[in-house]
């Protein structure tokens, strides 16, 4: 079993409330759900107006299908999403093959 992980952190200068982020957050985790069917979570930051931390997270059995949704998700937030993405990291974690 293969997990990947993508933690986004993002800056929403144009911000001007929590209320403001949440919108566009609430906005953008959705797509990105609906779209590439991965589990998000905003994961930190979360009273923080101008700057957001996402976390992207995908299960298979295959290395190359993970990292190849994980790097169409990264494309498509630094593509549409209207927060500057400062940073981007993302893991790719080999779980055991044993048995239940």
């Amino acid at each position: 079993m293969i997990v990947g992980t993508v933690r986004f952190r993002l800056r929403l200068a144009e911000n001007r409330s929590l209320k403001g982020k949440r919108k566009v957050i609430k906005s953008l985790m959705a797509q990105v759900r609906n779209r590439f069917n991965v589990s998000v979570a905003e994961v930190a930051l979360n009273d923080v107006w101008q700057e957001a931390e996402l976390g992207i997270a995908a299960v298979g059995n295959s290395e190359s299908f993970i990292n190849s949704v994980l790097d169409k998700v990264m494309d498509f937030v630094e593509r549409t999403s209207p927060a500057e993405v400062s940073e981007c990291d993302m893991e790719l974690i080999h779980m055991g093959t044993g048995t239940l």
